[in-house]
């Protein structure tokens, strides 16, 4: 079994898993409040991915202010800090659609900002003032930023994020890796994606002809196609995200000894995952 899918820890199974633990859990329902938490591999542990505002997980077991929760829209598991989750689940309405907009305690910009989103944040939307939309934990976001409809293209929801700094793990405005930015760009077209890039090599067809959308991979690695010749990655080689020829890279790679280019992959298109 593959642990990062697997929603059982060494002690608890969610029931109907077929997990053999000690015991089973029947699994709550959870959101992530607040900006961004980290999944981890373990309580306190090195982060294996992040989980945006609004992100809906099961909850299957909690130890010393950490929870063991599997993500609903990837099924990714591991362990977040307790604080970021609430079992408050208002209606999602929207979603940010920038690459990262503010939160204010009142629909007026010159306040201070209270917090920060990232592209793909699910929101609950109650109300609208002016340029802002009333969120249903009472704060506010620019009306600006914020869509209720997935983008037409994925690569063009990719190139939003360009110059964002590199993280491994990451997965919003603040800091991506390039399986991130992969399932930010499908995800932000509606397009179901996994989170890591050997499952996203995994999920989607070969296609000999690299055409705009398609994932290119390399070993632990993965691209979005531009067009044929052209591509936007995150990549620790810049610390960032950065468009760049694809047989330039291919030649870059492969004289680091990083491995072979392993081909391009066609995300379906009709795939779709709920939206917003």
């Amino acid at each position: 079994m593959d642990r990062r899918l697997t929603p059982a820890t060494d002690r608890v199974a969610l029931r109907g898993s077929g997990i053999d633990r000690e015991a089973v859990a029947d699994g709550r329902p959870m959101r992530v409040i607040g900006g961004l938490a980290d999944l981890n591999r373990a309580p306190d542990g090195p982060r294996d991915r992040q989980l945006l505002h609004g992100a809906d997980v099961t909850l299957i077991e909690e130890r010393d202010g950490w929870a063991f929760v599997q993500a609903a829209a990837d099924g990714y598991c591991g362990w977040v800090a307790r604080r970021h989750l609430s079992g408050k689940r208002p209606a999602i309405t929207h979603r940010v659609t920038a690459p990262a907009t503010h939160v204010y305690a009142a629909p007026d910009f010159k306040q201070a900002e209270r917090g920060g989103l990232s592209l793909g944040a699910r929101l609950s939307v109650t109300g609208f003032d002016g340029r802002f939309a009333r969120l249903a934990d009472g704060f506010f976001v620019p009306v600006q930023h914020i869509g209720d409809t997935p983008a037409d293209d994925p690569a063009t929801v990719a190139l939003t994020l360009l110059g964002t700094p590199y993280l491994w793990g990451g997965n919003s405005r603040a800091g991506i890796d390039c399986s991130g930015l992969a399932q930010a760009a499908l995800h932000g077209a509606g397009i179901a994606c996994p989170g890591d890039s050997d499952m996203q090599r995994g999920a989607f067809p070969e296609t000999a002809q690299i055409r705009r959308g398609d994932l290119l991979f390399w070993p632990g690695h993965v691209a979005i196609a531009l067009d044929a010749a052209t591509m936007i990655h995150a990549t620790a080689f810049t610390m960032s995200v950065i468009t760049e020829g694809i047989a330039t890279a291919i030649a870059r790679i492969d004289a680091a000894g990083d491995g072979p280019f392993l081909g391009a992959r066609r995300p379906r298109l009709d795939d779709r995952v709920a939206f917003p």
